[in-house]
């Protein structure tokens, strides 16, 4: 069995006097593509920002690797090779793509490798490639989130965190962000994948955990979850 990566346990966040996460607990393995889905408020985001370090954490605690990162900081994190794509983006909006994906690797030192990988990411997402000076700012909803998860690669990430990739975007969008999605994780990287939109986020995973009022709910393999009555009730619409 593969080694786990990151481990969450008994995890507890509070915004505000609100606990909004109540004592979850969760494991991704090496080389998994793990869905966490839920309803919007369920505690998701917030799960997520926990996990990354740009949230305090109330109780429980996180490992990576085998080692706990509680509070720790994203920038700490990162170089540690755990990357996340945050909900809305987070596109240096002033700067251009390049630029962008340049920030992406800020944290590496090596440079000669660098323009490789930004011709990998120019692969994978041809429209960046032909508007590679364009300011971010000026890019549709599609293209930034592109861009977010172009620059997330840039790090070379051992997991790649993903919040909710697909929100706002068009249909024939929302294709080509899962389409990548599934690339990358069949490229070898570890893919924890945040998603209102459980048919498609259950649809591309190896396991799924159901996020309910802050606390986890359900968990199983990926295609057995998809077929429970229960998760396609509350979550698919049927």
């Amino acid at each position: 069995m593969a080694n786990v990566l990151l481990k969450v346990s008994g995890l507890k966040v509070a915004y505000g006097g609100i606990q909004a996460v109540k004592g979850v607990d969760f494991e991704v393995r090496e080389g998994e593509l793990v869905s966490l889905i839920g309803s919007n408020g369920a505690g998701k985001t917030t799960t997520m920002k926990a996990i990354t370090g740009s949230l305090p954490i109330h109780g429980g605690d996180i490992e990576y690797q085998g080692r706990s990162i509680r509070g720790q900081g994203p920038w700490d994190l990162v170089r540690q090779g755990l990357a996340m794509v945050p909900e809305g983006r987070g596109v240096f909006t002033r700067m251009t793509i390049l630029e962008n994906l340049l920030m992406g690797a800020h944290i590496r030192t090596d440079r000669g490798a660098i323009q490789g990988d930004i011709d990998k990411v120019f692969a994978i997402f041809p429209r960046l490639q032909e508007r590679r000076d364009q300011l971010a700012g000026t890019m549709s909803g599609g293209e930034q989130q592109m861009l977010a998860m172009g620059r997330a690669l840039m790090s070379r990430p051992k997991v790649l965190l993903l919040d909710e990739p697909s929100m706002g975007l068009s249909p024939i969008m929302v294709d080509k962000i899962f389409e990548v999605v599934r690339d990358v994780y069949a490229q070898g990287v570890t893919v924890l994948l945040v998603e209102q939109n459980a048919s498609r986020a259950l649809g591309i995973a190896d396991r799924g955990y159901v996020m309910d009022s802050g606390l986890i709910t359900m968990t199983g393999p990926a295609r057995e979850m998809l077929a429970d009555p229960k998760v396609r009730a509350a979550y698919l619409g049927e």
